[in-house]
């Protein structure tokens, strides 16, 4: 009986560690492993922003193409069935009658030959309004580009802070091993005991902080990728070398090459176009319109004594004619649409110099940010080899006695500092280093 129970429990044992496998194994293959140009290519793929900006230039196509068609003939057809009552003249029996059923049908077709140039004026408007449209995608595909490196530049800052974090809880905790037994022969005090458990409580703390801004920062670089937040993403650290070099650049030097093509300036750059044709169309309101149309209608009444198809070839009329429209007075509309054009043109003009202007800031600060993150980075580095070997003079003379329980954790403390200091600086050096790639119009690798 033992046999089979004890059997029954092994074959239990077996299928649960063999569904625990499996569970584990799916989720591996569930958990998405990305590196920085996968994250970029989801975001563009996914991001609902860059479906709005291309829905609005696939409307800005539609305009253009409607604009296009209003310089082609348009042709008009109608039909009408009625019946009158009571006595009214008859324009097909050419009689007064009672009562009486008719129908009409026509088509006709018309061509606008001079509107004051306003058509084609229309045209040139709308294609550099979609030009626009189609430079504004590449502006919310570049910002977010720059969104999801510095996203993804975070996660890799948490996760090392993480790493090291947890190295410092596991040497506290290795100290406090080291002290408790101290403590209980006799060699050490409550209060050397208590200095060491407030040290593991502060880097458990640095821990917990850690790993929540590390989960921020992942659902961060989730939300921009548009995946869902349940979805596990594993982020791959890319090769860094420690030995930074960089070529410095004046701030001149890279608003020159960025200005050129920098999507924020061709988007302001074409606005300021398309308002200054818009001048154009709103200007050929005081212009006098010709066109050219002409047409052809046919009738039939219930009252004329011939057949319904006779009728239809009988009472068929044509017409050709030309229509000019002279604008004299309009209630000073054409001067208002006029004076707001120009306005709005002379509006796009100050945009246009103020993006120049953010981005000429933004460039020389960012010049500059480079630069003291690179000078950070030396100091830090320094500062944690320092600390480093200062934490394990200390270290080594407080196992003998030598050095107290508060020094020790002061040591420790600012060593944990430093390299804390350190990891932040790095990956903000780099951070730096491709932004200035990105307004270089560099690609952005890690």
């Amino acid at each position: 009986m033992k046999y089979i129970k004890m059997k029954f429990l092994l074959k239990n044992f077996s299928a649960f560690a063999f569904f625990l496998i499996l569970s584990l194994i799916v989720k591996a293959q569930d958990s998405l492993r990305i590196d920085l140009n996968e994250a970029i290519r989801l975001t563009l793929q996914n991001n609902l922003q860059v479906k709005q900006a291309q829905f609005q230039t696939d409307i800005t196509s539609e305009n253009l193409k409607q604009s296009r068609y209003e310089i082609l003939p348009n042709i008009r057809g109608a039909a009408s069935a009625n019946r009158r009552f009571g006595l009214f003249f008859d324009q097909i029996t050419g009689r007064l009658v009672n009562d009486a059923d008719g129908l009409n049908g026509n088509l006709n077709s018309s061509v606008t030959l001079f509107q004051g140039g306003q058509l084609r004026n229309q045209i040139l408007q709308n294609k550099v309004t979609l030009l626009a449209d189609k430079t504004n995608i590449e502006k919310v595909r570049n910002d977010l580009t720059l969104s999801v490196v510095t996203s993804y530049l975070q996660v890799l800052t948490n996760r090392d802070l993480i790493t090291a974090s947890e190295q410092q809880v596991a040497l506290s905790n290795a100290q406090l091993n080291v002290e408790q037994k101290n403590f209980d022969v006799g060699n050490k005090t409550l209060a050397d005991l208590s200095q060491v458990k407030a040290q593991l409580a502060t880097n458990e703390l640095n821990l917990t902080n850690a790993k929540n801004a590390y989960d921020l920062s992942i659902l961060e670089l989730k939300q921009l990728m548009e995946l869902n937040p349940q979805q596990e993403i594993t982020v791959q650290t890319p090769n860094l070398s420690l030995q930074y070099t960089h070529v410095y650049r004046e701030g001149n030097e890279v608003y020159k090459k960025a200005v050129e093509n920098y999507p924020d300036i061709k988007l302001a750059q074409y606005n300021s176009e398309a308002f200054k044709t818009a001048i154009k169309v709103a200007k050929g309101g005081f212009y006098p319109s010709l066109s050219f149309g002409g047409g052809l209608g046919t009738s039939y009444s219930n009252i004329s004594p011939f057949s319904f198809k006779s009728q239809l070839e009988n009472n068929v009329s044509k017409f050709i004619g030309v229509d000019l429209s002279i604008p004299i007075f309009n209630n000073y509309r054409s001067r208002s649409s006029v004076n707001i054009a120009k306005i709005r043109y002379q509006d796009a003009l100050v945009t246009e110099q103020l993006a120049k202007n953010n981005l000429n800031k933004i460039i020389n600060q960012a010049v500059l940010d480079l630069r003291s993150a690179e000078k950070r980075y030396v100091s830090t580095q320094s500062s944690l080899t320092s600390s480093k070997d200062a934490f394990e003079v200390i270290k080594k003379r407080y196992d003998v006695g030598l050095a107290n329980a508060i020094e020790l954790n002061t040591s420790q403390t600012n060593y944990n500092k430093a390299q804390f200091d350190f990891i932040q600086a790095k990956y903000d050096l780099l951070f730096r280093a491709k932004v200035i790639d990105f307004y270089l119009g560099n690609p952005i690798n890690l």
